[in-house]
């Protein structure tokens, strides 16, 4: 079957995100230095994150509860109030980051869009992924917005019946091999990978991926011979 729908990841696929977490994740190691360690407080934060991935899901709010627990774990419950708003504020500065295109994102968009539907299917915050789009200034290329809770095959099969395909017409674009590759090969679809530089370690995967209905690529850009 002819592909008739392309999804793209947002998150480090169309704007810059990874960054600004392992900014606010820097500052606050830096802040529980007189505490523990700062690869400890790192290591202890990853581990509260997955504790709570199931309860909160993905995106900034859930980042800086999970880095207020952190906190008072870390101190027996003996952090300062001042921590806390600190911590507070480091979440607020980074829902406030600018939107970032990636490069190749403002040139490609507007060709696919002549040939297919266009797509957004990303995981996060309902509220901050919708004001990411807005501040993106590209939202008008996509044909459907989808903020997804996770993206594991049930995810994806609920997406495709939404846009009323077969799996075989669809492909994925995104920098997480775990996310938005996997799953999607395994429903019988199509995706593309394109790294970023720095990925979230939930995000890893150690396998190669061989599947032929997979491509790989390390630029944006270098998708459009594929698809046009």
């Amino acid at each position: 079957m002819p592909i008739k729908t392309i999804a793209f990841d947002a998150d480090d696929t169309l704007w810059v995100n990874e960054p600004y977490f392992l900014a606010t994740e820097k500052k606050f190691c830096q802040l529980l230095a007189d505490y523990v360690p700062e690869h400890t407080v790192s290591q202890e934060l990853f581990k509260t994150e997955m504790q709570n991935m199931a309860i909160y899901g993905y995106g900034v709010k859930a980042f800086i509860l999970s880095i207020i627990e952190t906190a008072l774990r870390i101190s027996n419950n003996t952090v300062p109030q001042v921590i806390v708003e600190k911590i507070i504020e480091y979440g607020k500065e980074q829902l406030n980051q600018p939107v970032d295109l990636l490069d190749g994102v403002a040139e490609v968009l507007p060709v696919l869009k002549e040939k297919y539907k266009l797509v957004v299917a990303t995981k996060g915050d309902l509220l901050d992924q919708e004001r990411k789009l807005k501040k993106s200034g590209i939202e008008h290329y996509f044909h459907h917005i989808e903020i997804m809770s996770d993206k594991q095959e049930a995810d994806y099969l609920k997406l495709i019946k939404h846009l009323d395909i077969q799996p075989a017409e669809f492909i994925m674009i995104g920098n997480s091999l775990k996310s938005d590759v996997l799953p999607v090969l395994a429903i019988g679809g199509h995706a593309i990978h394109i790294p970023y530089h720095t990925t979230w370690a939930h995000e890893v995967v150690e396998e190669s991926v061989q599947h032929p209905q997979f491509r790989h690529f390390e630029k944006l850009k270098d998708i459009l011979p594929e698809l046009i």
